[in-house]
């Protein structure tokens, strides 16, 4: 009992430092939180070439102080407008898709948290990953099933969308609950960077091991890991420690 209480300890204390430490606006109104541009995608008039990008901004209110919310951007070469793909749950309350894909600004903050790139393509890989993308969008297993945790939801849907499409080699944040929620409740699979293997039940519990995500140890939707290629530790709720960061 001592030892599975130090390790609920362990997995408690990100989370509480979040709250204790006021990083985290759990009185924020979403009416008013700001959504304007974080200045990170730069314009399509001075970036011509196709251009994809992945983000994650904290969830708002009580959620941020546990995990973010993720998305990725595309851009055409020469279109004037990035398109945003992301999963937002209130979609599916009455039956319809999560799923939105639609004309936006990438690199919104997310009311009112400074979004984080996670990853920036462009040029000719950028290019090829865009239809990859897209059709895998189309085609997502559960647009409309929307569960916050844990999962499938929108972080489940952008892991999904970096398995299958390897031009993204995305390392998502230890942060993003529901990412580990496998398409289809599969027990194994590719992790979202396709650089190592992981194993997962329903996204509750499970372990990875990859070269970019390192080790990882999913605990009720919490991540715990190590990082030694960044030389980065995971810790739930805080997310990366890390020297190179």
């Amino acid at each position: 009992m001592r030892r599975i209480g130090i390790v609920l300890l362990v997995y408690a204390i990100g989370p509480l430092l979040m709250t204790a430490c006021g990083n985290i606006n759990l009185k924020g109104d979403w009416r008013s939180a700001s959504r304007d541009s974080a200045g990170l995608a730069p314009s399509p008039k001075q970036a011509p070439e196709a251009i994809v990008q992945v983000y994650a901004g904290r969830a708002f209110r009580w959620r941020g102080i546990f995990g973010v919310h993720t998305w990725i951007a595309t851009k055409e070469r020469d279109a004037e407008n990035y398109v945003v793909h992301q999963v937002l749950g209130w979609y599916a309350r009455d039956g319809g898709s999560a799923v939105v894909s639609h004309f936006d600004i990438p690199d919104r903050r997310w009311y009112g948290a400074e979004p984080q790139l996670l990853a920036d393509i462009r040029g000719l890989d950028a290019a090829k990953a865009i239809p990859k993308i897209e059709h895998a969008v189309a085609t997502y297993p559960h647009a409309r099933e929307y569960v916050l945790w844990p999962g499938p939801n929108s972080n489940s849907f952008v892991a999904h969308i970096a398995r299958v499409v390897p031009e993204l080699s995305v390392d998502l944040p230890p942060t993003a609950i529901g990412k580990d929620y496998i398409a289809n409740g599969a027990l194994a699979g590719i992790t979202p960077s396709g650089t190592g293997y992981q194993l997962s039940a329903a996204g509750a519990l499970g372990v990875m091991l990859a070269f970019e995500e390192g080790l990882e140890v999913n605990l009720l939707g919490l991540t715990l890991g190590v990082d030694p290629l960044d030389l980065a530790f995971k810790l739930p709720g805080v997310g990366r420690l890390g020297l190179l960061d």
